[in-house]
């Protein structure tokens, strides 16, 4: 349980100090809440900007820490090595990957609280109550498993320098398609469909439904991010190599 805490720390320190891992965890999503809650670059289909644009910022934070920010630092640590010295020290594989998804979860709590804040400041008015807090809580975790499974599965096959390319590359397409920050009704309806079967659209439309519009997520919603959340993991501890 020390070495597993310890570790934990460590991931949540390492991800603190890391600027560039700050500003994609933190300072993109804050900049991202801000601009488009008061301009009008793309539609909404609230009455509030701010409204649909907090929803969908937290579907980000998951994105670009689970997914992004995991998927790099992991890459990283193990082209230099980090990983296989670990993977033979007493904290052994489990704890090694229970302490990743604690730092995970973690920073994102971290990111969630800075944000709401942000957004309470720019006047916006979570709606759901009780239940749909409960049911953010497990959007957010089963989005940050399948995200988190995606992410490692990158970075366990893929050389550091070209893991990096393609994390990015992947992140900025959720970003344009699951609905994050453009209304999923925009998009043709096969797309829609597209988007709906991804971890980061079904989250998105999920906490849309629920922060934004006060009701509960549709059953599309929770299969996909269940299964996303069951294959992703499973593929990256099944394909995932430490050198």
């Amino acid at each position: 349980m020390r070495a597993w805490w310890a570790q934990t720390l460590a991931e949540v320190r390492m991800t603190i100090r890391r600027g560039e891992t700050l500003l994609l965890t933190v300072g993109i999503p804050v900049l991202l809440l801000v601009f488009f809650s008061l301009t009008k670059v793309t539609s909404s289909p609230t009455k509030s900007r701010i409204d649909f644009i907090a929803p969908g910022i937290f579907a980000l934070c998951v994105l670009s820490t689970s997914l992004v920010a995991l998927s790099i630092a992991t890459g990283f640590e193990r082209s230099f090595g980090v990983l296989r010295r670990l993977h033979v020290t007493p904290l052994g594989t489990r704890r090694l990957i229970g302490a990743k998804i604690a730092g995970v979860l973690v920073t994102e709590l971290l990111q969630v609280a800075i944000l709401t804040l942000v957004a309470i400041a720019l006047t916006w008015r979570p709606r759901g109550g009780v239940g749909g807090a409960f049911e953010v809580v497990a959007l957010l975790l089963l989005g940050s498993a399948g995200s988190a499974g995606i992410g490692l599965a990158l970075a366990g096959r893929l050389r550091a320098e070209v893991n990096l390319a393609a994390s990015n590359g992947l992140y900025l397409v959720l970003l344009l398609l699951s609905g994050i920050v453009i209304p999923i009704t925009s998009f043709p309806t096969f797309i829609q469909k597209v988007v709906i079967a991804l971890p980061s659209g079904a989250m998105a439309e999920g906490l849309h439904r629920v922060l934004g519009q006060g009701f509960a997520p549709t059953g599309a919603d929770w299969l996909a991010l269940a299964l996303w959340a069951l294959v992703a993991p499973l593929v990256a501890a099944r394909t995932f190599r430490f050198d």
